[in-house]
């Protein structure tokens, strides 16, 4: 193990890994703190939630994708943000990351998970060799900061949600990781607990969707990112085959 993979795993408080005498360790660093994932039926996501009455999206490029998300006034939580957050990454990423919406830190500087939950996020990049902005895309299911960062409404999910569709559309990921509930029951277009989606591999749209925990939520609860690293080791397994 490298002084970067060191400290990856202990800022996941996965680390050391301390194992019984007798029992085989993989030697890979990433998938060593868990069993290798079991192969999972794939579930199909239902209908995606209806668009209420908002803004109509082109199937535009990016440049006007852009234009049409910094101009939207579309719900009140435009009105109520300093600026919208569009998304950042590899325009041509393979890997697609979904959260909720923006915090404060994120709608002070116009970019995804750039707080404590954005260098948690970082970590669980790298902690299965991937980089933000390197094969990487980040974006979220509104475009905007709910007050005092509560979950975003119902309306105002349905209103926003074409842009991150048209995103969607145009990165052509080969697997979304939805971060948290709000992402996950969004997307696949279905009410359920975070706890039942996670450990199988879903679909959006023809794409595989793996569910993990919110690194927000991840910060508040940090016994659960044992879990978390079960996921992204079960990504990481997916996207290997």
């Amino acid at each position: 193990m490298n002084i970067r993979d060191e400290s990856v795993l202990r800022e996941l408080n996965l680390y050391p890994l301390w194992v019984r005498r007798g029992i085989t360790v993989a030697a890979d660093p990433v998938s060593a703190p868990f069993a290798e994932p079991q192969p999972a039926l794939l579930a199909t996501s239902q209908p995606a939630l209806q668009q209420a009455e908002g803004p109509v999206v082109s199937s535009s490029g990016w440049i006007e994708l852009k234009q049409q998300v910094r101009d939207c006034t579309a719900c009140k939580l435009r009105a109520g943000c300093t600026r919208t957050v569009f998304g950042v990454g590899d325009e041509n990423a393979e890997w697609l990351f979904v959260g909720e919406g923006p915090g404060a830190d994120e709608d002070a500087q116009g970019e995804p998970f750039v707080g404590q939950a954005g260098k948690l996020l970082d970590n669980m990049l790298a902690a299965i060799r991937l980089k933000r902005g390197s094969n990487v895309y980040i974006a979220n299911i509104v475009k905007c900061r709910p007050p005092e960062n509560r979950t975003p409404e119902s309306g105002e999910i349905a209103t926003c949600l074409p842009y991150l569709q048209q995103q969607i559309a145009l990165i052509k990921p080969k697997l979304i990781v939805a971060l948290g509930k709000t992402a996950a029951t969004t997307l696949l277009g279905r009410e359920s607990t975070l706890g039942s989606l996670r450990g199988t591999v879903h679909e959006y749209q023809g794409i595989p969707l793996i569910v993990t925990y919110h690194p927000a939520y991840l910060l508040r609860s940090p016994a659960e990112k044992a879990k978390a690293w079960q996921d992204l080791c079960f990504a990481r397994q997916r996207m290997s085959t």
